[in-house]
């Protein structure tokens, strides 16, 4: 196939170059357009219209969840809606028969206390960042008749936070905490989250575009199985090995200390330890049955494993 990545040399966009490169044709949209293995060429936004055609669309392009919260809000629209609406109009009118739109689980909801996220879940986006994104769903859900007429292919992927070789995020800082040595406090509370592997992610998407007869829709993708905070933290100290250093706090404790840590500017506060702390769990049966497989190519932990072991090839 020829496909079209917008965003491709991001942490997402890098990793399914290197996935794909052997099989598949690949051209890129970036801000960056460095020469890279695999890419026929790299364009500017500008430069749309000079694209050769392509079998698919994958659009990455967007404006990330911002943990500090130093991003404007208008900007996670500006991007997240404003560059979608631009490449899926051009979609529109080009040869290209399928679209895949990354999204994200926190377009869907915040927090899934009690609950496994399935995709006809209400959307109860908070923050800039989950609301731009369902605004660009919304948006492409009011072209699907288009779509339809044009015979073509649209899919909206909502990923787990997915981590690889290259990931750069909270499991990263994580990950430098533990490596040194340095106690986990928070072990009394007992989670699960899920992860979603990028060999995962990649797999989905490639098998979007290349099969035929899978439904227009969302599609949830995260591994088949969800980790405590404990578990990861496990795996960490067993990659560098080393004993995990699990200290069980009591709660009323921690949630004492985290409840004066803002105030105090420590490094934990009570949004902190609720990020920390909550479920967050998530089905991928629906995408697990659209490709016809019971289970995901990697499994939570050997996805984990593998991503730990990139930071130590660093």
């Amino acid at each position: 196939m020829k496909i079209l990545i917008t965003g491709i040399n991001g942490f997402v966009g890098s990793n399914f170059t290197e996935k794909w490169r052997e099989s598949h044709t690949l051209y890129g949209i970036d801000i960056r357009q460095p020469k890279v293995k695999g890419v026929v060429q790299t364009y500017s936004w500008d430069e749309l219209q000079d694209v050769p055609k392509v079998d698919a669309i994958v659009h990455l392009a967007g404006k990330a969840h911002d943990t500090k919260n130093e991003s404007l809000a208008q900007d996670y629209f500006d991007i997240n809606v404003g560059l979608t609406k631009k490449i899926f109009e051009y979609f529109l009118q080009s040869d290209a028969k399928t679209f895949v739109f990354f999204s994200s689980v926190k377009a869907a909801k915040d927090s899934t206390e009690g609950v496994v996220l399935k995709e006809d879940v209400v959307p109860e986006p908070i923050g800039p960042y989950g609301e731009s994104k369902i605004k660009a769903e919304e948006y492409l859900f009011r072209k699907l008749p288009e779509v339809d007429s044009l015979n073509k292919k649209l899919f909206i992927v909502r990923p787990c936070m997915i981590h690889g070789p290259g990931n750069k995020g909270n499991l990263n800082l994580l990950y430098n905490v533990v490596s040194k040595g340095v106690p986990w406090p928070l072990g009394s509370y007992e989670n699960r989250r899920s992860f979603c592997s990028i060999d995962n992610i990649a797999y989905v998407v490639e098998q979007l575009i290349v099969k035929e007869n899978i439904e227009n829709g969302i599609y949830h993708v995260c591994d088949d199985e969800a980790l405590s905070t404990n578990e990861l933290i496990a795996l960490i100290a067993q990659s560098v090995n080393k004993s995990p250093r699990i200290w069980k706090l009591p709660k009323g404790l921690m949630n004492t200390f985290a409840a004066v840590g803002g105030a105090l500017r420590l490094p934990l506060t009570k949004e902190r330890l609720q990020k920390l702390t909550e479920n967050y769990v998530v089905s991928n049966e629906k995408i697990k049955k659209a490709l016809n497989i019971d289970h995901m190519p990697v499994s939570a932990e050997e996805g984990l494993t593998k991503t730990l072991k990139s930071f130590q090839d660093k």
